[in-house]
C-alpha cells in the first residue's frame, strides 16, 4: 500500500440528542439532518447514561423490516425478546445482530444496574433481494468474541470481518461488513487494511486521534473517503474507537420510522401488513 491507498476525512459529524422509543435520550450520528445515511449503514446511536431516568423507558416492542440492527455493549444490561421466540439479556461486551428481514417485531428495555448503561446501535440497509428474507438472529457473548494485536499499543475486539489474521463471528451478513471496537495505548498507531469498495466510519468515543489527515477529539463520527488504508494514530491520551465498514449497495431508499424498503409502495405495503396482522414473519 502506498500513501495514496489512505483514506482522508470527508466529514467530521458531532452527534446530536434525541429521544427516542418510550423516551430514551440517546446520541445520533446518522439519521439526522447533518448526515442522512452512508450506505449501507442508516442509523448510529449511542446511548448512555449514569442517570437512570434517561433509559429506562426502553424500547417497548416494535416492528422492523428491510434492515439489520446491530446492538453493541460497552456496559450495562438490556432485556430483550422478539417475535423469533428469542430473549435474553445483552450485556458487557456482547453483541446482538438482527436481520429483520420481511417482518420483525422486538422489545429492547435497558436495566439499572451498577455500572451505567452504555453502548451503540447500528442500522446496516438489505438488498432489495434480501428485505423479504425471513428473519434471523444471532447473538454472540463478549466470551466469544476474539482479540487481535496486529501492533504494539493497538487492541481490536473483532466483531466481523478480519484482522492480523483474526476473524469475528458475526458472518453471512449481506454487506460483508467489518466491524471492529479498536483501543490505542497513548500514542501508539497502526494503519487498518479496508476493502477499496467498502464506505468506512469510525465512532470515536474516548480520547483523541489523528486519521489520515484530521486530528479528531471525543465524541465524534469520522466519515471516510476512498482507499485502501485507515490511518489512525491515538493522542495523548489514548483512544478507543468504532471502526465500521461494508459494501454500498447503491439502491434507492424509502424509509418510514422501522422500516426501510426501495419504494414508497413497499412502505404502503408493510403499514397494511402491520394493520393485517401478517407482518410477522415466521423464522
Amino acid at each position: 500500500m502506498t500513501t495514496a491507498s489512505v483514506r482522508k476525512v470527508t466529514r467530521i459529524i458531532e452527534p446530536i440528542y434525541v429521544m427516542e422509543g418510550a423516551g430514551v435520550r440517546l446520541r445520533r450520528s446518522i439519521a439526522t439532518r447533518q448526515l442522512d445515511y452512508v450506505d449501507p449503514f442508516l442509523l448510529f446511536d449511542h446511548f448512555g447514561s449514569e442517570d437512570p431516568q434517561d433509559y429506562t423507558a426502553g424500547f417497548p416492542m416494535h416492528p422492523h423490516r428491510g434492515i439489520e440492527t446491530v446492538t453493541y455493549m460497552l456496559s450495562g444490561e438490556v432485556r430483550h425478546t422478539d417475535s423469533l421466540g428469542n430473549s435474553g439479556v445483552i450485556g458487557a461486551g456482547d453483541v446482538q445482530w438482527m436481520t429483520a428481514g420481511g417482518g420483525i417485531m422486538h422489545e429492547e428495555m435497558p436495566q439499572v444496574v451498577a455500572k451505567h448503561l452504555n453502548g451503540f446501535q447500528l442500522w446496516v440497509n438489505l438488498p432489495a433481494k434480501h428485505k423479504m428474507d425471513k428473519p434471523r438472529y444471532q447473538e454472540v457473548p463478549s466470551a466469544n468474541i476474539p482479540t487481535a494485536a496486529p501492533a504494539a499499543g493497538v487492541t481490536v475486539r473483532v466483531i466481523a470481518g478480519e484482522i492480523a489474521g483474526v476473524r469475528g463471528p458475526v458472518t453471512e451478513i449481506a454487506a460483508d461488513p467489518a466491524y471492529f471496537d479498536v483501543a490505542l495505548e497513548p500514542g501508539a498507531g497502526y494503519d487498518f487494511p479496508v476493502s477499496p469498495d467498502h464506505a468506512a466510519l469510525v465512532y470515536l468515543f474516548s480520547g483523541s486521534a489523528s486519521f489520515g489527515d484530521a486530528d479528531v477529539a471525543a465524541t465524534r463520527l469520522i466519515v471516510l473517503g476512498e482507499g485502501g488504508i485507515i490511518r489512525a494514530q491515538a493522542g495523548g491520551s489514548g483512544a478507543r474507537f468504532l471502526l465500521i465498514s461494508g459494501k454500498p449497495l447503491g439502491e434507492p431508499i424509502a424509509r418510514y420510522g422501522p422500516f426501510v424498503m426501495n419504494t414508497q409502495e413497499e412502505i404502503r405495503q408493510a403499514l397494511q401488513d402491520l394493520r393485517d396482522g401478517t407482518f410477522v414473519m415466521e423464522p
